[in-house]
């Protein structure tokens, strides 16, 4: 019998890592860098993707985010944040229990890690490489910041990428997001994943109950409770 794989899509800014006030401020600069402006708002970053989050600074400043600006800001975006990278090393930090969980499941043949993440690939790339996590993730098969406005679109994207790739299809009995806010819940269920929410960001953990998540944890400290999660999806 064919190995059936779990499908695990990780998102990253106070799920696995934070780096507190560091990327609004290389927005700024970037934004002035690219506009000529000064940045007066940066739109809600809070489980939103980088193509949104742009798009709204830009129209909040009266302008118009069209696609060649759109690339050119996530390009200087992307430099920007890989140029601060011992910057975000030495700011940030790995949130508990993080690195403990994609290292446990990291060693089980039968689970795909990735990411489902608002953070454009250069970023989310640049960030977990900050911490040495990079290696613990298929970046291959996730879904990112530039590849729309909306979460539920990208998990569903991150599906078929992983299913081209290992052979097997992705569903909701073998598909589980885990991140910390309620639009991930709200990504997941509209999109065929389970959801594992953790209450490591700005939402506590009755917000994540309330938003319909399989399965609140405080933290990612409990490794087991973790990979029991996962292995739940696929029993389901």
């Amino acid at each position: 019998m064919p190995l059936m794989r779990t499908l695990v899509l990780w998102d990253i800014d106070h799920t696995l890592l934070s780096i507190g006030q560091l990327s609004g401020e290389i927005y700024a600069e970037v934004f002035q860098r690219v506009t000529g402006q000064a940045l007066d708002e940066l739109a809600d970053m809070t489980g939103r993707t980088d193509r949104a989050i742009t798009s709204e600074t830009l129209r909040n400043h009266g302008i118009d985010p069209t696609d060649d600006l759109i690339t050119r800001f996530a390009d200087a975006l992307g430099q920007a944040f890989s140029d601060c990278q011992d910057e975000i090393a030495g700011r940030g930090k790995e949130l508990p229990g993080a690195r403990a969980a994609l290292q446990a499941l990291d060693g089980r043949t039968d689970v795909v890690q990735s990411l489902l993440t608002g953070n454009m690939e250069p970023i989310a790339r640049c960030k977990l490489a900050a911490f040495q996590l990079d290696g613990l993730v298929d970046f291959s098969v996730g879904a990112y910041g530039l590849d729309g406005t909306e979460r539920p679109p990208l998990v569903r994207l991150a599906k078929e990428r992983a299913a081209a790739r290992y052979g097997q299809q992705f569903d909701q009995d073998n598909t589980v997001l885990i991140g910390d806010t309620p639009y991930d819940v709200t990504a997941g269920h509209e999109s065929g994943a389970r959801v594992v929410a953790v209450a490591t960001g700005s939402s506590d953990e009755k917000a994540l109950r309330d938003a319909g998540a399989e399965l609140v944890l405080a933290d990612l400290t409990d490794t087991e409770a973790v990979v029991q999660a996962v292995l739940a999806v696929n029993r389901a």
